[in-house]
């Protein structure tokens, strides 16, 4: 579904992506790890055409989309997650959710979709008309993913979906997450929570300092020495 090439981008004159391979097959989640600065927030705005890469491809189903706008992408159906939820907290639940129903023209089709988004998010189908800022940081996680949802994403970049949350939002959040995957949308996750991440998800890559340095199995990857030392605290 997703193919990257030797993809690079530079902030001026620091290269922060520099020459990254990746592949992303359908109903795959893959998570992409990383310490603070790797990159990570990075390759996903360059993916969601945020960013326009300085080098390199990005191939989504098979069509080149390295040079396309972000709202081109979104209306491929390509969605992303940003890292700090970025809801509209001066509107409401049911307007975030239109938002993200934006290239939707029909309302029977706005309504299907919305009443299937919400049968995912029960507590936010009982805020529907509450003001999104007023959420608890939790709900507003969640009201991101939502709103992405509305988009029916083939391909959802989720970035830091645990950022700032306590042990149990954590937890709903990641249970959300799988239930997607079931679903068979296509993810591709960064996320601080390594262990987590690797729990749930099929394959993995490492970047460090803008560069992929191993690649592999989810279930390798939580058993290995180097990987336990550096992200999961050696456990």
């Amino acid at each position: 579904m997703l193919e990257i090439r030797d993809l690079k981008f530079s902030y001026g004159s620091i290269r922060a992506v520099k020459g990254i391979s990746m592949t992303i097959a359908e109903g795959e989640l893959v998570t992409l790890i990383g310490s603070n600065g790797a990159g990570k927030t990075t390759v996903l705005k360059n993916i969601s055409g945020l960013l326009r890469p300085s080098g390199g491809s990005i191939s989504f189903r098979g069509k080149d989309i390295t040079r396309l706008p972000a709202h081109r992408h979104a209306a491929m159906d390509l969605i992303h997650v940003p890292e700090g939820r970025q809801i509209f907290a001066k509107m409401t639940v049911e307007e975030n959710l239109r938002m993200g129903a934006y290239f939707i023209r029909e309302r029977r089709e706005y309504q299907r979709r919305a009443e299937q988004t919400l049968g995912i998010f029960p507590a936010l189908a009982q805020r529907r008309r509450q003001g999104a800022g007023s959420l608890s940081g939790g709900e507003q996680q969640m009201l991101a993913i939502a709103r992405a949802l509305m988009g029916n994403p083939a391909l959802l970049l989720l970035d830091e979906p645990s950022l700032g949350l306590s042990p149990l939002m954590t937890e709903q959040v990641f249970a959300v997450i799988e239930d997607l995957k079931r679903r068979g949308i296509t993810i591709l996750l960064v996320e601080q929570n390594a262990y987590e991440a690797l729990q749930i998800s099929d394959r993995a890559y490492i970047l460090e300092t803008g560069e992929i340095t191993m690649e592999g199995k989810s279930a390798d990857f939580i058993n290995h020495p180097d990987i336990k030392k550096a992200y999961l605290g050696g456990i």
